[in-house]
């Protein structure tokens, strides 16, 4: 009887639990768009079942449009930590938002609802009771949902009339641990809905066509208005695209829709046809099969997540062809919406699963249909570009190289880690491509193709069904042969680095013995490769653990290499291989490459470029710039730049060492140790030569988002000055400076923040100074820039203002400041601006303070690039009262740092702009140094 009982109940469980996998909720909408106002008017009816095993007193809906609704949301605070300016100075009809809430239980009680300032895009509604596990209840609500412009994520409408719906209405949120699952929108393409069934009646004015991967049930249409009744089952969202013309075309392939209208205007018909059925089918074979009968593909779909790599290209370059671009566009942004409307995993905090499918499948389709193809395409047969390891690469390893970019910079986070607090590049890039590339580590380590049958039987058996990464890890350990802990401690959860060399190497004309060192203490397995003639004659995992000795016959090779094909995603490839040969067992030959390459590890590079610079005094400087220094950051570098002054008709330059060391798991995560040396001239007869021997310390916070950055710079300063019979003041001719600084900033597009101390001891003098920056930029395009700095000497022997603070140009004595003309005190180069010390604009009756100074700088923008500005200011000097200045005028900040102009208007000197010679009181900065620039652009990846 008990057994029999036993059994009863365990079949009642079963069947619980089955209904509780297959029943969900169920979302019913009638939308009226208004294509003018771009508003939606929602009538919502939400069966909600509470499916989990908990009583719950709250429901909480996903309200993701209601992100655009200002500028303190966390949506609007990534775009301002990302330096996004559009949002922030956005009209108010250009954000979107949700208003006019009204919810109603099913007995027509209105329920009691909040939104949080934590989460202003989530809807947190109190129930009258607790809802016990598999009881439902009704909620009836109405509200408006204003559409943002498309300008801020691609998701809205444009200004041709177009509107893309994404995560635009209420929906009840992912209920996982026991709780509801609260994210707030940041653009990042991973809302957390929970499963539902969807019937929608959309009222949309005629003259506007709708695209959907919905089930169209029924469309029936009057003299104003065409009528849809739309069905999706099991699904977290969809796709609504209403547009006065459709852009999109419709495939069929396997009795399957693909609809999309991914840019392809250069690719025929049938090509688009023939790579949509080819990638399709490659899906099929290694994912499965996707569950709807319909898929919308978009080009706003890529756009959001483009192939990177491929759209930095310009297109007059044109490596690959048009054929070739449109199938990989559309088979990266059609694994990313395959994955994410069929395998409902928390895209947040568990993104690498989606990611790491994702690029795997991209790697194993090109080493199936394009094995040959390289990184660059077909500018690897150009003669000019053949020397460069840039272009031999084979396509999948720009995978590895991305990566490593970040790992380099010792900015790579964990593949765990969730997505909000990842770095934008390993959000976007670097992240996926090591996800994608570690479970192609593991598939080949494993020689079964366990991954692919792991991937295949995951997505079969999960798909539709809400699930977690550790569902995922269990189907790859099942379908292992081997123990694979390792890969999920050290690949997957850390941020551990791969990084092995050969320690002992002993050959035979018949075997190899040898042993592996990990230079990082990760110990994961490798594969040993010999080779001869540049062809492989053996290959073989091993698991490398402490004092591990290896022996393998040597089948004629001529050297062993560790990870030759580079399947593991390690750290430093350099020094991987041994040669076998009895001489010179390490010698790697010199390549040398013009301007930039990718790090090869079987050369040593020398980068050449040919350069030019220009000073008053030297004229054009020519020159040749020798360094080794390729895009992936290196622990040794040396940059050396002889050069030829054309005026002087003599020889200059500049040259720098630099060691560089990484520290993985400290706040104090890099010190740079350098040494540096310049020749230039001050004055038309005089040269100058500075030795720079310096330490920086970077400091960065636990959150690597956080935009503030910590700096030490500590260095000794020696300076050697021939003299000049030109310069009346040569009193301070050789001389050697210690000097400490530290730098604390925090940018974002909306405020800026920055501390600077300086302390400096030299034989003469001593002086401590320091600096504040703060600048805020307003809703209405207005910013304010303020600056305070205050300096006094410590001690001061000298006899001239050399070494003094200065008002409004420094005389810059430790060679700091790119003057074109730094000796200048009249004429053009004596009005360059260099915005240090007292900041001010105005050339002054007292210019320089021997004792102390503290001034004020501010600026207010007036329209567009146009601002005012003021300074003000005390300098003291000896045996001298305390005097007040000031100044004031116009700015046109054409472009910050690079290109700005000051007109002087009232100061000390009176009104500036009635006086004589006017043009001479301007004063400008013009900056040639790309590297700013680039600075400006790079800032929102790292």
């Amino acid at each position: 009887m008990n057994t029999i009982i036993k059994i009863s109940l365990s079949f009642v469980a079963l069947l619980a639990s089955i209904n509780s996998s297959i029943a969900q909720h169920r979302n019913q909408l009638f939308v009226e768009v208004d294509t003018k106002t771009h508003l939606l008017n929602i009538k919502q009816e939400i069966d909600f079942l509470n499916n989990s095993t908990d009583s719950i007193s709250e429901i909480v809906l996903n309200d993701w449009n209601n992100a655009y609704s200002d500028v303190k949301t966390p949506l609007a605070l990534r775009f301002s930590d990302e330096f996004y300016r559009g949002f922030h100075l956005a009209k108010e009809e250009e954000r979107g938002k949700t208003s006019n809430i009204t919810i109603f239980n099913n007995e027509q009680l209105p329920l009691f609802w909040k939104r949080t300032e934590e989460n202003p895009d989530l809807i947190i509604i109190k129930l009258n009771y607790k809802l016990a596990p598999n009881e439902k209840i009704k909620l009836k609500l109405s509200y408006n949902v204003k559409i943002p412009s498309s300008k801020f994520t691609k998701i809205g409408y444009d200004d041709l009339g177009n509107i893309n719906l994404e995560d635009w209405f209420l929906c009840p949120a992912r209920y996982e641990n026991h709780a509801f699952v609260k994210q707030s929108n940041e653009n990042l393409d991973d809302i957390a809905n929970a499963i539902s069934d969807f019937d929608i009646e959309l009222k949309l004015t005629n003259g506007f066509v709708l695209t959907t991967d919905l089930n169209t049930i029924e469309q029936s249409n009057n003299s104003d208005y065409t009528f849809y009744k739309l069905e999706g089952k099991n699904r977290v969202n969809f796709s609504l695209f209403i547009e006065p013309k459709s852009s999109f075309t419709n495939f069929k392939s396997d009795n399957f829709e693909v609809i999309t209208n991914l840019d392809g205007d250069k690719v025929a018909t049938e090509d688009q046809a023939k790579a949509i059925d080819a990638v399709v089918r490659f899906v099929k074979k290694l994912v499965g099969d996707y569950p709807f009968k319909k898929i919308v593909i978009s080009q706003t779909d890529y756009e959001k997540n483009p192939f990177y790599g491929l759209n930095q290209l310009p297109s007059i370059i044109r490596p690959f062809s048009d054929e070739f671009t449109y199938e990989i566009k559309f088979l990266k942004t059609y694994l990313s919406v395959f994955l994410n409307n069929s395998l409902f995993i928390n895209n947040r905090n568990e993104s690498w699963v989606h990611n790491g499918i994702q690029v795997y499948a991209m790697m194993k389709y090109i080493e199936e249909n394009y094995p040959d193809t390289k990184m660059l395409g077909n500018a690897s047969s150009y003669k000019l570009l053949k020397s460069f390891n840039l272009t031999n690469l084979d396509f999948n390893e720009q995978y590895s190289y991305f990566y490593m970019l970040m790992a380099r910079k010792n900015l790579d986070q964990p593949l765990g880690a969730p997505k909000n607090t990842l770095i934008k590049f390993n959000e976007q890039i670097a992240s996926k491509y090591r996800a994608g590339l570690s479970l192609r580590f593991l598939n080949s380590y494993l020689e079964n193709q366990a991954v692919s049958k792991g991937i295949n039987e995951f997505y079969t058996k999960n798909q539709g069904k809400q699930i977690t990464a550790l569902d995922f890890e269990n189907e790859l350990k099942q379908q292992s042969p081997k123990n694979i802990e390792w890969f999920f401690n050290s690949t997957i959860n850390s941020r551990d680095l791969i990084d092995y060399k050969f320690n002992k190497v002993t050959k035979t004309n018949d075997s190899i013995q040898f042993s592996v060192k990990s230079k990082t203490d990760v110990n994961v397995p490798i594969p040993v490769y010999g080779i001869n003639k540049g062809q492989i004659v053996f290959k073989k995992w091993i698991e490398p653990t402490q004092d591990s000795i290896f022996s393998i016959p040597r089948n004629n090779a001529s050297k062993i290499v560790l990870n030759y094909e580079n399947e593991v995603p390690e750290y430093n490839l350099r020094n991987n291989w041994k040669s076998l040969k009895p001489f010179f067992p390490n010698n790697r030959p010199i390549k040398f490459v013009f301007m930039k390459d990718l790090e090869d590890p079987y050369y040593n590079q020398l980068l050449y470029v040919p350069t030019l610079e220009y000073n008053l005094y030297d004229g054009l400087i020519p020159g040749m710039r020798l360094h080794n220094k390729t895009i992936l950051d290196k622990p040794f570098i040396f940059d050396v730049n002889p050069a030829y002054s054309t005026n002087t008709q003599t020889l200059s330059g500049s040259g720098s060492f630099t060691i560089n060391h990484n520290y993985r798991n400290s706040k104090l995560f890099n010190v740079k140790y350098s040494f540096s040396g310049s020749y230039f001239h001050y004055a038309p007869d005089a040269t100058y030569t500075k030795l720079n021997p310096n330490i920086q310390l970077r400091i960065r916070e636990n959150d690597f988002r956080d935009n503030r950055k910590q700096l030490i710079y500590i260095r000794q300063v020696l300076v050697d000055r021939e003299k000049s019979a030109l310069i009346s003041d040569n009193s301070a001719e050789n001389y050697s400076v210690f000097n400490v600084k530290y730098f604390n900033t925090k940018t974002e597009v909306t405020q800026h923040f920055n501390l600077t101390s300086d302390i400096q001891f030299a034989n003469k003098f001593g002086k401590l100074a320091g600096q504040i920056e703060y600048r805020k930029l307003f809703e209405d395009n207005r910013q304010i820039n303020l600056r305070v700095y205050a300096g006094s000497f410590l001690y001061n022997n000298s006899n001239s203002d050399f070494f003094s603070f200065a008002l409004d140009r420094p005389t810059d004595y430790l060679f700091d400041y790119g003057y074109y003309g730094r000796s200048e005190s009249s004429g053009f180069f004596s009005q360059q601006l260099i915005l240090a010390e007292g900041g001010f604009k105005s050339k002054l009756k007292t210019p320089y303070a021997n004792q102390w100074i503290s001034t004020i700088n501010a600026g207010y923008s007036i329209w567009n690039w146009v601002e005012i500005y003021g300074d003000v200011g005390v300098l003291k000097n000896k045996y001298q009262d305390p005097k007040f200045v000031f100044d004031s005028g116009i700015r046109l900040n054409l472009v910050t740092d690079y290109f700005e102009l000051y007109f002087p208007v009232y100061s000390s000197n009176g009104w500036e702009i009635s006086q004589n010679n006017y043009n001479e009181k301007i004063r400008f900065i013009i900056t040639f140094s790309p590297k700013i620039l680039v600075n400006l652009f790079n800032r929102k990846w790292f």
